[in-house]
């Protein structure tokens, strides 16, 4: 089903324009903690609704779809949806392959993620890019993708990994693709990535005001890698979450975990568990 676009210039250029949700947020708002449900992709490859109950059961208040939701109906997202709203929960944001910022693929992942109740669509990876012009169009195609996607009433987003902060030709990626997209773009901010390439994610957090509206919160150590559960590595969370909701826009958290000592279901409790102890007692929000 083609998507169409009933928007006048003069509305849409309102509505690139207009105060970010971030902004209107009041002081000692509540952001939701959620999963991305990477962490628990085994058991979610067997069992959908089942997993999805379990970890709102934990205490989790939304979810990130990954790259696999892309192959469903719009009638299934519809019946995902109404379970999520029926347990509480919300999907803020989907992680996409660059298929869904294409011209032929976007027209699908706004059914998906507008009957989801998202308000971004996340390119996961951009693929092999060896050069600062392949970077330059990864830039043009989010700018682009996010005009179409705003007059829906969403906006892109970008998760970063450890390549963005890999120099190429004497410039992170990160920074290029922060300085030529527009501002109303998310740059999702994955910690453990930026830990392990050696970079300071307070300092990126705190030259990116209002853009970092989700963060993966995925811990790092150089002796366990992603493996080290949430608040075991090396990760200034408290100093984390001030700059991030002081001066990063969060509207929301996401833990994520690629893998640890204990069982995808167990891991995810026990990272909740550990947010909450550190989240709470920064006192940032009083």
């Amino acid at each position: 089903m083609p998507i169409v676009d009933t928007f006048s210039r003069r509305s849409f250029l309102a509505f690139l324009t207009a105060t970010p949700l971030w902004a209107t947020l009041p002081a000692n708002k509540h952001i939701s903690v959620g999963l991305e449900l990477y962490s628990v992709r085994n058991d979610l490859k067997n069992d959908l609704t089942g997993t999805v109950r379990a970890v709102a059961k934990m205490g989790y208040e939304c979810v990130e779809f990954y790259a696999p939701y892309y192959d469903w109906t719009l009638d299934y997202a519809k019946n995902v949806r109404k379970e999520l709203d029926a347990l509480g929960v919300r999907c803020y944001s989907t992680h996409n392959s660059a298929q869904s910022f294409t011209p032929d693929g976007i027209g699908k992942a706004i059914e998906l993620n507008q009957a989801l109740g998202s308000r971004y669509v996340v390119l996961a990876h951009p693929g092999e890019i060896k050069d600062i012009a392949g970077w330059n169009r990864i830039a043009d195609m989010l700018n682009t993708a996010n005009a179409t996607l705003a007059s829906h009433g969403l906006h892109a987003g970008y998760h970063n990994h450890d390549l963005e902060w890999k120099p190429v030709e004497g410039q992170k990626p990160i920074e290029l693709l922060a300085a030529n997209t527009d501002k109303s773009i998310m740059l999702q901010l994955d910690v453990g990535t930026c830990l392990e390439t050696g970079n300071d994610p307070v300092a990126w957090i705190e030259r990116n005001p209002g853009r970092i509206r989700s963060m993966h919160c995925k811990d790092w150590s150089p002796q366990k890698g992603y493996r080290v559960l949430f608040g075991e590595g090396i990760a200034p969370w408290k100093k984390l979450f001030a700059a991030a909701e002081s001066t990063g826009g969060i509207e929301y958290y996401l833990i994520e975990q690629e893998g640890s000592d204990y069982s995808e279901m167990e891991t995810a409790e026990r990272c909740l568990s550990t947010y909450r102890k550190l989240h709470d007692s920064s006192h940032i929000l009083s």
